[in-house]
């Protein structure tokens, strides 16, 4: 067993760890009886280790320990994401041996990350946000199952039940992101409806299933952009509407938030709903198919897709920027694995692996020596025109999902 993965079983044997520990800039192999593989395999381009040292250092947010949960598990144990062939059977079998959670570098650092509360703070403090906490559903649901930790699967229950039933609701019965008022972020589509439909499949409730496919419907039809057919970048999506932080603005990130929706509800239910899988798919498609049409707009003149990828006004908010940049090419690389038929043409078309990659090779040119994508957009503050250089959690993390899913399609021989 490594260094690394020795310091993570002490780490989850004492429930003290923290961020260093986790997972060091320099990894070479996990030994885990979970995947035995080399999350390191391939060359980006760029130093992704260091790249994901700062990914699991740098996040002091809930959604960012969320994602950060995310990008941790289908970098080191990808059986067990929802990537993975049969993700929900790799999880049973694990449950047989609770110990075998302390080799899982993604539930080890959530389980750190999860503090438990009540009413919209059930999972983590979200600091007035709905969807955020949520972020953490899928890692709870596995640490409730694996370490066989009764308080987690009580705690998702009340998750699930604020979600549906306790947040507020948008005019057109959307779940707000916001708990004090009725507010849509594009943010939102990627921390609780992947939740939502990992619970869905794990308790086989159709009923939530479907609830969470609508979510996403709902959330579309008030934020994609209403412009012309023959606008190049039409089915791109603003970031908020509502009462309070409204901006209609095309954010290059609630963009790539709301395509990577994908990691659960497209794949999950691809037996179970055909309906269901065409549209979220076609959704996602909009989403790519706006970013790339649109590459004349969207992509700044250093290669990066904009802040805000309609914004060529030169006032300062549409600066080619990574975090946005590299959650998207994630998400192309992604689909051409996940629907072949759909975004490669079983092989005839390159579209989207083309585009995925020119985004890789321009971002491997914005990765310092040591791991920071830089220029990003600031974490905090969207609308912020200074180029944000000190390192984004979130934007970290894109780059490590960007990385899993194109080593995954290496793999799939299809990049």
């Amino acid at each position: 067993m490594s260094i690394v993965a020795i310091g993570l079983v002490l780490a989850l044997t004492n429930l003290l760890v923290t961020a260093t520990t986790v997972l060091k800039p320099r990894v070479t192999l996990a030994n885990s009886p979970v995947d035995a593989i080399d999350p390191f395999a391939f060359d980006p381009g760029f130093d992704i280790q260091s790249v994901a040292g700062l990914a699991i250092s740098l996040p002091s947010h809930s959604w960012e320990f969320g994602t950060a949960s995310e990008a941790l598990l289908e970098l080191w144990n990808p059986s067990l994401s929802i990537f993975g062939s049969e993700p929900f059977q790799a999880a049973v079998s694990l449950s047989r041996d609770p110990l075998v959670a302390m080799s899982v570098p993604s539930l080890v650092y959530a389980q750190a990350k999860i503090v438990l509360g009540t009413g919209a703070n059930v999972l983590a403090d979200g600091d007035g946000a709905v969807g955020d906490p949520a972020s953490l559903g899928v890692s709870a649901v596995l640490l409730g199952k694996i370490a066989g930790n009764e308080t987690l699967k009580d705690a998702v229950e009340r998750e699930t039940e604020y979600l549906l039933m306790g947040a507020p609701r948008f005019w057109n019965g959307a779940i707000s992101h916001r708990v004090d008022y009725a507010e849509l972020w594009a943010d939102f589509v990627y921390m609780a409806p992947p939740f939502l439909a990992y619970y869905a499949v794990e308790t086989s409730n159709s009923w939530l299933l479907q609830q969470t496919v609508e979510q996403c419907g709902l959330y579309r039809e008030i934020l994609q952009k209403n412009v012309s057919s023959m606008t190049s970048y039409k089915g791109l999506w603003e970031h908020i509407i509502g009462p309070v932080n409204q901006d209609t603005g095309v954010w290059s990130t609630g963009n790539a938030w709301a395509a990577a929706v994908l990691k659960a509800p497209p794949h999950i239910t691809l037996t179970r709903r055909d309906d269901a899988v065409s549209e979220l798919t076609q959704w996602i498609k909009e989403i790519l198919d706006g970013a790339i049409r649109g590459k004349d707009i969207a992509l700044a003149p250093n290669g990066l897709l904009r802040n805000y990828l309609d914004d060529v006004s030169g006032d300062g908010h549409g600066f080619g920027e990574t975090s946005g940049t590299a959650l998207l090419a994630s998400v192309s690389y992604r689909v051409v694995v996940l629907r072949p038929n759909i975004f490669y043409a079983d092989g005839s078309d390159r579209t989207y692996v083309d585009w995925a990659d020119g985004l890789r090779k321009t971002l491997a040119e914005h990765i310092t020596a040591n791991g920071t994508a830089s220029p990003a957009v600031n974490p905090l503050n969207w609308s912020d025109t200074t180029q944000y250089t000190a390192g984004s959690p979130e934007g970290q993390n894109f780059v490590v999902l960007m990385y899993a899913a194109w080593r995954d399609c290496k793999i799939a021989e299809i990049c």
